[in-house]
């Protein structure tokens, strides 16, 4: 597996990016960022691991670098903050040894529309979205020159479903989908892979910070599971991976009825049923 997770990412021993690439991974101290840290440092990766709390990473980094002779950097960072998202933007700059970003970092926060308090909805939107665009941002100009790299923004079957009603949180992760597809038809093109991760309900502790028990949800995947799918569809080069989705034709059809549509779009007038009144 190692072998084929790193085709596109050898270079010329004259080249700063090392033969395998660095993996800067935000929301690292658990949960998804946790397990793809297992993940890359077992394929041979060193990381940087950026979160809120330090102890956690500092111990995982511990055990990682015992378990597989890697090596870890750590950054403390909140994320919704612009100086310390700054530090990390930085970091994906000019660190060229990192070749792959996962952007995962993300929250939620429970109750309806009306019921959350609009500093939290900012928070959530800052987090789930700005920083994620602006980490992009940073690192993809870099990747472009380099011809090579990657770039894994976790999204949620929630962006695609209005009717699970988490109104907030599913517009930001559907500005992820739509985010990860265009930057897919920019950057592949110039050898840059572009990976949305859509789970359904994962064990993590997102669902405890927003209130909600997860003992209640009718079904609820392993984040290792969650993990290790999301990377077979990594190797594999899938603009978007929908783990829990197992027809995979449902996908290809959804996609296929939105691009029917594009032709359409192009008018000089509305269409006919608006063009009388009721």
């Amino acid at each position: 597996m190692m072998i084929v997770m790193n085709i596109g990412f050898i270079r010329e021993e004259s080249n700063p990016m090392t033969a395998i690439p660095s993996v800067l991974i935000t929301g690292a101290s658990t949960g998804i960022g946790a397990a793809y840290a297992e993940r890359f440092a077992r394929r041979g990766h060193d990381l940087v691991l950026v979160a809120r709390d330090k102890a956690r990473m500092e111990a995982l980094a511990a055990r990682l670098r015992q378990e597989n002779g890697v090596a870890i950097d750590i950054i403390q960072a909140d994320l919704t903050k612009a100086d310390e998202l700054a530090a990390v933007e930085t970091r994906l700059r000019d660190d060229a040894r990192v070749g792959i970003l996962v952007n995962n970092a993300g929250a939620n926060v429970g109750g309806s529309f009306i019921e959350q308090a609009i500093d939290d909805v900012a928070r959530i939107v800052a987090l789930n979205t700005t920083a994620l665009v602006r980490l992009a941002s940073a690192v993809a100009p870099r990747l472009v020159e380099a011809g090579e790299g990657a770039i894994i923004n976790i999204g949620s079957v929630v962006g695609l479903a209005p009717e699970f009603g988490m109104t907030v949180y599913g517009a930001t992760k559907a500005f992820v989908v739509f985010l990860s597809q265009g930057l897919s038809l920019e950057l592949a093109p110039r050898g840059v892979y572009v990976q949305a991760v859509l789970p359904a309900a994962t064990r993590t502790e997102i669902w405890e910070r927003a209130g909600t028990d997860i003992n209640t949800l009718p079904a609820v995947m392993e984040v290792g599971e969650l993990v290790d799918a999301a990377l077979v569809g990594f190797d594999r080069r899938e603009s978007v991976t929908i783990p829990p989705l197992h027809d995979a034709a449902q996908w290809d059809a959804y996609q296929a009825a939105r691009q029917t549509m594009l032709p359409g779009f192009a008018q000089v007038h509305a269409a006919e049923r608006y063009r009388t009144a009721p």
